[in-house]
C-alpha cells in the first residue's frame, strides 16, 4: 500500500518510509492511496477474531489491511508485544490485571 500527502505532493510512499517521517514535505499528512473494502461478512470476521484470539489479533488483521511492508511474523510480533508488557504500578501483566480501570463514560460528557 501506497500513502500520499494531503496537500497533493507526487511522490507516493510505503509505510516504513512515513512512519516516523512525521509530515510529508510538502507539509500535508499522509493517507492512504486508497482504502480497503469492508463489507459484513468481513467485519463479522474480524469480531470472531477478536472474540476468539483478543485485541492483539485484531490489531494485526486490521494494520495488515494498511501495512504490506513489514513481514507478516513481525508484524504479528509487534501487535503482540504490548499486551505482554508490565504495569510497573502494579507489576502484573495487562492480560491479567488493567492498570486503570475500566469505566463507562456518564451520558453527559462531552
Amino acid at each position: 500500500m501506497r500513502y500520499l500527502s494531503t496537500r497533493g505532493h507526487a511522490d507516493r510512499k510505503q509505510f516504513c518510509e512515513i512512519l516516523l517521517e512525521g509530515l510529508a514535505s510538502d507539509g500535508g499528512l499522509y493517507l492512504p492511496e486508497s482504502y480497503p473494502q469492508m463489507d459484513a461478512s468481513a467485519l463479522s470476521r474480524l469480531r470472531q477474531v477478536w472474540q476468539d484470539q483478543g485485541y492483539a489479533a485484531l490489531a494485526f488483521e486490521v494494520l495488515s489491511l494498511y501495512i504490506d511492508d513489514i513481514p507478516r511474523d513481525d508484524l504479528l510480533a509487534l501487535c503482540r508485544k504490548p499486551t505482554r508488557l508490565k504495569c510497573s504500578a502494579r507489576k502484573k501483566s495487562f492480560r491479567s490485571s488493567p492498570c486503570r480501570p475500566w469505566v463507562k463514560p456518564s451520558p453527559t460528557c462531552s
